[in-house]
């Protein structure tokens, strides 16, 4: 079975305590939350970083995506709190 590339950035990396990682590609029509209730169901910092998506943003192949935008042939998705300006 194919893999994705999930990335993590700022505190979702923190929380979680990994950069990145390998997973199996999900069932056809998935989209990014169901990957991240997927992810978040693991527990510990993964139920802490991806527990509420509301608090997520999401990129699939470098490109800004809404988390109900169907994952398809992605090969990252990267995950990661609102950017914010200064």
């Amino acid at each position: 079975m194919a893999t994705l590339t999930i990335v993590y950035f700022a505190w979702v990396r923190e929380a979680i305590g990994r950069d990145e990682e390998q997973v199996e590609r999900a069932q056809a029509g998935a989209t990014v939350a169901d990957l991240v209730a997927m992810l978040a169901a693991r527990g510990g910092g993964y139920a802490q970083a991806l527990g509420d998506p509301a608090r997520l943003r999401a990129a699939i192949d470098q490109r800004f995506a809404p988390l109900e935008t169907p994952i398809g042939d992605a090969r990252e998705i990267a995950l990661f709190p609102p950017v914010t300006g200064g």
